[in-house]
């Protein structure tokens, strides 16, 4: 088989940690197995090179911040190569350019255009472990570019798709991919398998072991991904196309989302294009739309409330605040205590009856619902914060998910 294997910071935190990584892809090698590595930066050194720069400028060049950031892959790359020639496995180690990663000319959050896979490929003929600094790679003007967060995990993926892998193995500090958070509800179960779509949606639901560009990458590349920890030889999660699974469970997890604010308009002028002018113009000023939800309030004016990421609100109240102003919003209200807890799985397509659980666990635990939304393999509901923990340990139990 043809493997790449991504390791985290914490994987690679220490030279203790590098050797351990050069220990177990070395058992890969010996059981048969080509292997391409992507890797990290040491743990914290990513915050150390930043606070360098800043000693300078307080907002220095992304350019510069680009070349000064890959470093510490390249770092990391290089030692684990020595170490494992060092123990009797050729390997060599690549930058994102050696590599063949081309991306756009966007710094610090590039995005990944092409990868020319022709190194890599020669040198897994010749036998050799190919160690890569994730996170980056260079524009087609010859810049060196970092991908942004979750960067080494968008690298390992594209890299597998580009060089036709079997398995994309990213390594993280947890075991796999849970029915819920395990520090929420202790009878949370990993899961063997789940599909790119449940992924996606528990991701970005705030799921946080693999960044949704990572899985939307692997779902367009059709790269089966597995995430596992690197300090246990326990199996992970198999992440793959909704077809290779067996037996597609009801519910597969359970996701809260603690980072949402709701904005509420009272009163909005009964016009033509209003809603496409406030939406519009909350987009235009970066802000993150979730959940929408309009009704007809009295005199033929609507009420409209939204969320928003935490980090977004400042701007939206900007945005509707000048709405207020212009007398087409009446007034505006502001909600930080909420929450978001949401139900995911393949299997609500196919059966009746999720939704009435959903809210008669929420109705028997005196939880009320602020506000709804549904796609064809999520329900999501805007509940007070100090319930959260409370009404995701209702919603495992009542799906049965510790079965």
């Amino acid at each position: 088989m043809l493997i790449v294997q991504k390791f985290g910071g914490t994987s690679v935190g220490d030279l203790e940690r590098i050797q351990n990584v050069a220990n177990r892809v070395s058992e890969t090698k010996k059981a048969g197995n080509d292997v391409v590595v992507v890797v990290s930066a040491m743990s914290g050194e990513t915050n150390k090179l930043v606070a360098y720069a800043e000693h300078f400028s307080k907002n220095p060049a992304r350019g510069e911040v680009d070349m000064l950031l890959s470093s510490g892959e390249r770092v990391t790359a290089s030692l684990l190569a020595i170490a494992l020639s060092e123990m009797g496995f050729p390997a060599v180690s690549m930058s994102g350019r050696k590599a063949g990663i081309v991306t756009d000319n966007v710094h610090t959050k590039a995005r990944i255009e092409e990868i020319d896979p022709t190194a890599m490929n020669k040198a897994i003929k010749e036998g050799k472990i190919i160690v890569v600094a994730g996170f980056q790679g260079v524009s087609q003007d010859g810049n060196v570019t970092t991908l942004g967060r979750g960067g080494s995990d968008l690298s390992a993926v594209a890299i597998a798709g580009a060089i036709k892998a079997d398995l994309c193995e990213i390594y993280t500090d947890v075991s796999g991919i849970f029915t819920t958070d395990p520090r929420i509800e202790p009878k949370a179960k990993k899961l063997n398998e789940i599909s790119y779509d449940e992924m996606l949606e528990l991701a970005s639901l705030g799921a946080k072991v693999l960044q949704n560009r990572s899985v939307e990458l692997a779902k367009k590349l059709n790269v089966n991904l597995v995430t596992r920890t690197s300090f246990t030889n326990e199996e992970g999660t198999l992440i793959t196309k909704e077809e290779n699974i067996m037996e597609k469970p009801l519910v597969s997890g359970i996701a809260l989302d603690k980072n949402q604010a709701r904005v509420s308009l009272v009163g909005v002028k009964d016009r033509p294009g209003i809603a496409s002018d406030i939406f519009t113009k909350l987009s235009n000023n970066s802000v993150n739309i979730d959940m929408i939800v309009q009704n007809v309030g009295h005199d033929g004016k609507a009420n409209m409330d939204f969320t928003v990421p935490k980090g977004d609100l400042n701007d939206a109240k900007s945005v509707v605040e000048s709405f207020v102003k212009e007398s087409e919003v009446d007034a505006v209200s502001y909600d930080e205590d909420i929450c978001k807890v949401s139900i995911v799985g393949v299997g609500m397509k196919s059966h009746t009856g999720v939704a009435a659980k959903a809210f008669a666990t929420m109705a028997a635990e005196n939880i009320n619902i602020n506000m709804i939304s549904t796609s064809e393999i999520k329900i999501s509901m805007i509940i007070a914060e100090k319930y959260a923990e409370l009404a995701a340990r209702a919603l495992h139990n009542a799906y049965e998910l510790d079965k």
